[in-house]
């Protein structure tokens, strides 16, 4: 009892301490009726709930190949490597992909820290930043392609979220953020969320970036799979379906993260990741992460240093104009805009309801300087190599703990600070263990799908089309452009008839006007014809 009573008067004497200090001044604890282990206790339940972006990032933007080439690949003795060599397993390249996701995850944890700490010394908002989920999935396998197959190159891909995050910026800057919003109808945006959430989730469902339940099949185009024996180039299952032990060691990963969420336990999506990984790291098992070749040996050596300091070595600065202006990279440029706009906003405005900063006039305290700072971390991001930053709903949790201030943001970027000297333990987490945070982020994101109108035709096609097409194309650009085009087409009736009757008024009052002219002065008979 004695020692309980001690601690209290300990907690009490510092948070005093803190509240009364230049800091506790600074980030207005007193006002907003919080204390320093209030804040600390805040800032350390968000980044539990947030830190899984920081393998997940890297081994979605992993996927792209980033910098890699056919350069990086092994070739046979006096033997040229073909571009094959970037689909099909090839030490050279692999290891290539290695360098590159500890770089990415470098990259994902600078990012992060940036962003969270200017949230909470410049807007002073208890809100956690890192790279978002669905531009990172739209740059990898819409944008740049599973191993550098797609439209455009890594590196041309970053300059398009330079780019944007310097449109963000200025919009930010000049205030005109809110109103772009407000032009792209609500449904539309709603839909986007979920069929983001349904792109996410269909690509941790698949074999190279999640547990490997759905593969492709020359009649149906998918199927299930998790098979013991799978074709190494198109993926396609050779034996034993539903017999993949990845596969059944990642269910049971999906398993204890869905039961941390259902009884509302902080880290869940960490706490599945975690189980998944360390059964993966006992060597010769059937679900090893080390398999017993040269790529598993040197992966096994590079885990055991567990604390190390990576630099960024290809992913840092590779940003191209070279071939910028296509019809492909606008169209990146406009969707990569739009997704920023309307999930940041609507994050923005949802945690400021959350924490109860919203006044009546709709605004909140720091609000001008939080997209300020979302997009400026953008920019900071896509110099790293990493696609664009933004404002996670998961802090919620912090607000939940009692985080009102940017003290919370400040902890939470000191937490990802610390995670920079783990880089060979976090690069070492199988896809098998990120794939059910991805289905579950897809399950987290479905949600809005409530909020849509499905009683109205003129809301419920643009929105299921959205929500459709975005996994089912692949491309997340697609569903947008669907969405917005079915919405337009199926208003211009009502557009029509609106001008019609604007039209019809306007011929009146002039008629209308032209007589009262013409009564004031000698009749003209011509007045009467027309």
């Amino acid at each position: 009892m004695g020692g309980g009573n001690s601690w209290k008067k300990m907690k009490n004497s510092l948070n005093d301490t803190v509240s009364k200090s230049f800091i506790g001044k600074y980030f207005k604890l007193e006002a907003r009726k919080s204390c320093f282990t209030t804040e600390l206790r805040a800032g350390l339940a968000t980044f539990l709930t947030m830190a899984y972006i920081i393998t997940v990032n890297a081994t979605i933007i992993a996927d792209s190949g980033g910098t890699c080439s056919v350069a990086d690949c092994s070739a046979p003795v006096n033997q040229t490597a073909t571009s094959d060599c970037m689909v099909t397993p090839n030490a050279g390249y692999q290891a290539c992909l290695a360098t590159t996701k500890s770089d990415l995850i470098v990259a994902t944890v600078l990012s992060a820290m940036v962003g969270s700490i200017a949230m909470g010394v410049l807007a002073n908002l208890p809100l956690g930043l890192a790279p978002g989920m669905g531009p990172n999935a739209y740059l990898a396998y819409n944008l740049v392609g599973f191993h550098g197959t797609g439209p455009m190159s890594y590196q041309t891909a970053l300059a398009v979220v330079l780019v944007e995050g310097c449109v963000f910026l200025a919009l930010s800057a000049l205030g005109l953020r809110a109103k772009l919003a407000r032009l792209i109808p609500h449904t539309v945006r709603l839909a986007c969320a979920a069929g983001i959430g349904l792109f996410i989730a269909f690509v941790g469902l698949q074999a190279h970036q999640g547990i490997g339940l759905i593969g492709p099949d020359s009649s149906t185009l998918v199927t299930i799979t998790a098979c013991s024996k799978t074709n190494p180039e198109t993926g396609e299952c050779l034996g034993g379906t539903m017999r993949s032990p990845t596969f059944w060691l990642g269910s049971v990963g999906f398993l204890v993260t869905s039961y941390g969420l259902m009884r509302n336990i902080k880290g869940s999506m960490i706490y599945g990741i975690l189980f998944v990984t360390l059964v993966s790291w006992f060597r010769n098992t059937s679900v090893t992460y080390f398999p017993s070749n040269p790529l598993g040996d040197t992966k096994f050596e590079y885990f055991k240093k567990v604390v190390d300091f990576h630099e960024i070595q290809k992913t840092a600065g590779a940003i191209s104009f070279t071939n910028f202006n296509t019809s492909e990279v606008w169209v990146a440029l406009v969707t990569l805009l739009y997704v920023d706009v309307m999930a940041t906003t609507g994050t923005l405005y949802t945690m400021a309801e959350i924490g109860g900063f919203v006044n009546e006039q709709g605004s909140f305290e720091g609000e001008y300087l939080a997209y300020i700072v979302d997009a400026g971390s953008t920019i900071v991001g896509s110099t790293l190599g990493v696609t664009t930053v933004a404002t996670y709903i998961e802090s919620a949790a912090g607000l939940k703990e009692g985080g009102r201030t940017g003290l919370t943001a400040v902890v939470i970027g000191f937490c990802f600070f610390v995670s920079l000297f783990f880089t060979p333990l976090l690069s070492s987490v199988p896809p098998w263990a990120i794939g059910p945070s991805l289905v579950m982020v897809g399950v987290m994101m479905i949600k809005v799908v409530k909020d849509i109108d499905w009683s109205n035709m003129k809301e419920a096609i643009p929105a299921f089309m959205t929500i459709l097409l975005m996994p089912l194309t692949y491309s997340i650009s697609n569903g947008i452009i669907a969405g917005i085009g079915l919405h337009i087409a199926l208003n211009m009736y009502d557009y029509f008839v609106g001008l019609s009757k604007w039209l019809m008024i306007m011929r009146k009052v002039f008629v209308k006007e032209h007589n009262q002219v013409s009564a004031t002065t000698v009749a003209d008979p011509t007045i009467e014809i027309i």
